[in-house]
């Protein structure tokens, strides 16, 4: 009994660790993407977490939208936005060391690749 009892205990600190982890993904985060033609977009979010549900907004020249579909499992995260009526796949994962997110993206089959950095409050 007392067996169950530790390992179950084991368990949810695990859980509470991990949780507590991704609760640093919380904030304003930004960096750049380079296209496949070379040119060079900035990209800006805004992360907000419930447990393992990630929301918040993205912001762009063209405006702001919804971040859609976003989940996090242990250190990878994932989640779309629509651009202009594409549904743009975002996977990656969050390094609290470096308080960086290593982030790929999905645009219409253009894979591309970004590292975030958790932007400078003004």
């Amino acid at each position: 009994m007392k067996r169950k009892l530790f390992i179950t205990a084991a368990l949810l600190c695990c859980f509470a660790v991990a949780f507590a982890a991704f609760a640093d993904l919380n904030g304003n985060w930004a960096g750049t993407l380079t296209a496949p033609d070379g040119n060079q977009y900035p990209l800006t979010y805004a992360f907000k977490t419930d447990g393992a549900t990630l929301t918040g907004t993205s912001q762009s020249p063209q405006g702001s939208v919804g971040i859609t579909e976003g989940k996090i499992s242990g250190d990878s995260l994932s989640f779309a936005i629509d651009v202009n009526g594409v549904k743009v796949l975002n996977t990656g994962k969050y390094f609290s060391v470096g308080d960086s997110i290593s982030l790929n993206v999905d645009y219409q089959g253009f894979k591309m690749h970004s590292t975030l950095k958790r932007a400078v409050e003004k």
